[in-house]
């Protein structure tokens, strides 16, 4: 993963295909390559594969030094490493044991290791940790024939191509090139978005229709189980026995930035419907054969793990919140002391550290100064530090000893949303780590637990298709009030503040946050006829305590926003509006119950005229203190 784009046709391939990666680089990526057309000194065409870690700027330098590059055939990947660490040798494109055959490919290989084992023992020498490599040589298997397994040669590769991919388990959209058929690329997809286009000099590929929009309007959505062959003046359609189609032309109507958009009418609500794949992602690979967690950048031994006596989880805004989540679970698995804290503060203290003391910092950008700061001040004292951020190779990354990435890809608009998701989900594999490593979860308790936090994935789905309505009726109750409150116990007055927060960000409706319990301590001074109460009153331990504190803010005229468990009917005689939410652990309910919250921010501030992507007065990354 992240982005596939090819050419063929009469004009230089380079500056096609570095055009489109850089159109795609919003999604996030570790490492970027191409593989071109070149001819050998004896005349014969041969691939020339360039890769490099880092941004697509650095590839783009690279190639604009080479006056020999001419190739009118190529195809451009952008990666964010899901098999095998963020390197060169796991970069696309991936080629055969010969070099004639080249691949890109986004998806997960669900069979990877059974297939190379297979491969290696029919003689193929792979070069990578990656799944993607898989697909070279299962192409130059079909392609060359194979005496070991088999196989005629077929001297064809788009029948090379849907051979290889009748083999894999899992998702794919993948493109190959072939030194022997010059000025051709294959394409197949299932569950991987593969968008295909004419254009007045040559044929188009990509994983997104940004990619293609200077070149072609009109584009075809390869289907899963659809195969694709691009020549410079034409392009067939094939199902996967061969037989060829007449696929549905999409007219795109969308400018450059609408593209960018996908569709949706701001990058928030694109961002928000994202989440799904954002946990699906973040969860890829984390889950080893025998039951344990699996995090290639960990960076610590279990040995280090096992002696750590103290966490310390620092972060900035919207990741301070997913901190509070960490506290709990930590806490409540692993039986360590945690406590969160703003990096800006943090570092001006003096707080008790340790050689087992681990500090866990989290930060979006992965370059947010205060908690740089506190990360060096940490590690003077001794401390083991962990980073969790959604950006590869960001000084956070750098400066930890290990870290987990949050494969939110790039986040637009201002207000984190994603990435908040991203960041709880991570930091909920940490927690699991621990309480693994310390003996306080078996093997099958972890094994549930992961099996039910990648299940919060549908669960968003379903919140994002089924509320929309209650959401909507929600914020233009409450579109008019000069503030609100959001409450809620456990791990609802965490989500709480999440809450407040995107409120006040998006919509410039000041907002606060309380622990349900602490309203007779003061907030509760505020509430008139009308005001708005959010709260998160899903089912739990501390349901009955919290319903009983929105009776107390109802008795004084409270306008109550509930967000409850799905076939919760007691709260519907205390909540004038009610999002419900599917029934899940308590401990993932923060996954589920931050999406209403976000939704319902975002349409309060369209109601209220606010640009939801560019709030006033905030940044992106906030890189000075």
């Amino acid at each position: 993963m992240c982005g596939i784009v090819g050419y063929t046709g009469s004009n230089k391939a380079a500056e096609i295909l570095i055009s489109g990666l850089k159109r795609m680089e919003y999604r996030g990526y570790d490492s970027a390559g191409v593989a071109l057309e070149d001819y050998a000194e004896d005349g014969a065409v041969k691939l020339d594969v360039i890769r490099r870690v880092g941004k697509v700027q650095g590839l783009e330098s690279e190639l604009a030094a080479r006056e020999d590059l001419t190739a009118t055939c190529g195809i451009g990947h952008t990666r964010w490493a899901t098999h095998g660490r963020p390197t060169v040798k796991n970069a696309h494109p991936h080629t055969s044991c010969d070099g004639k055959i080249a691949v890109v490919h986004n998806g997960i290989v669900e069979n990877f290791a059974e297939l190379r084992e297979e491969l290696e023992g029919r003689g193929h020498v792979f070069k990578s940790d990656t799944d993607t490599e898989v697909f070279a040589h299962l192409i130059e298997e079909a392609y060359e024939g194979n005496e070991v397994a088999g196989k005629p040669a077929t001297h064809d590769l788009m029948a090379a191509v849907r051979d290889a991919c009748s083999y894999v388990v899992g998702a794919y959209g993948l493109a190959a090139v072939c030194a022997d058929e010059p000025g051709t690329i294959a394409v197949a997809r299932k569950d991987n978005p593969i968008i295909i286009g004419r254009g007045e000099h040559g044929s188009y590929v990509a994983s997104d229709v940004i990619a293609l929009i200077d070149a072609t309007r009109d584009v075809v959505v390869l289907e899963d189980g659809q195969f694709a062959k691009l020549t410079p003046d034409a392009i067939e359609y094939t199902d996967a026995e061969g037989n060829v189609i007449e696929p549905e032309v999409t007219h795109v109507d969308w400018d450059v930035d609408m593209a960018e958009k996908a569709g949706y009418p701001d990058f928030m609500l694109k961002e928000i419907c994202e989440q799904p794949r954002v946990v699906r992602d973040t969860l890829v690979g984390r889950m080893s054969g025998a039951g344990e967690l699996d995090i290639d950048e960990l960076g610590l031994t279990y040995e280090e793990l096992n002696l750590v006596d103290r966490v310390y989880v620092i972060a900035c805004g919207t990741s301070f919140h997913a901190g509070l989540i960490a506290k709990n679970l930590i806490e409540g698995w692993a039986r360590i002391p945690t406590e969160v804290e703003a990096a800006s503060e943090f570092r001006y203290r003096n707080p008790i550290i340790t050689p087992s003391t681990l500090v866990v910092a989290v930060s979006q950008s992965g370059e947010t100064a205060d908690t740089l700061a506190a990360i060096r001040d940490a590690r003077i004292k001794g401390a083991k530090v962990f980073g969790i951020t959604n950006v590869v190779g960001s000084p956070v990354a750098r400066e930890s000893d290990g870290v987990i990435y949050t494969k939110a890809n790039k986040e637009i608009a201002v207000a984190s949303t994603k990435s908040f998701i991203g960041q709880v989900v991570s930091l909920t594999l940490l927690s699991m780590l621990l309480a693994q490593v310390k003996g306080k979860l078996t093997t099958g308790q972890v094994r549930m637990l992961f099996r039910e936090l990648g299940d919060t994935a549908e669960q968003i789905q379903h919140i994002l298709y089924t509320q929309q309505v209650a959401i909507h009726e929600a914020a233009l109750a409450c579109k008019d009030a000069q503030s609100a409150l959001f409450v809620g116990r456990g791990m609802g007055a965490a989500i709480s503040y999440e809450g407040a927060l995107k409120l006040k960000e998006v919509s410039y409706l000041h907002a606060e946050a309380y622990a349900a319990g602490e309203m007779k301590h003061g907030p509760i001074a505020l509430i008139d006829q009308g005001f708005p109460v959010i709260a998160i009153a899903t089912k739990s331990p501390v349901y009955d305590k919290t319903v009983s504190n929105l009776k107390e803010c109802e008795a004084r005229g409270a306008m109550i926003i509930a967000v409850a468990t799905e076939g919760d009917e007691e709260i519907k005689q205390i909540a004038d509006h009610v999002i419900y939410i599917p029934k899940v652990r308590d401990a993932f309910v923060p996954i589920t119950a931050t999406v209403p919250l976000q939704l319902l921010a975002r349409e309060v501030a369209i109601l209220r005229g606010c640009d939801v992507d560019q709030p006033r007065n905030l940044a992106k990354s906030v890189t000075v203190e």
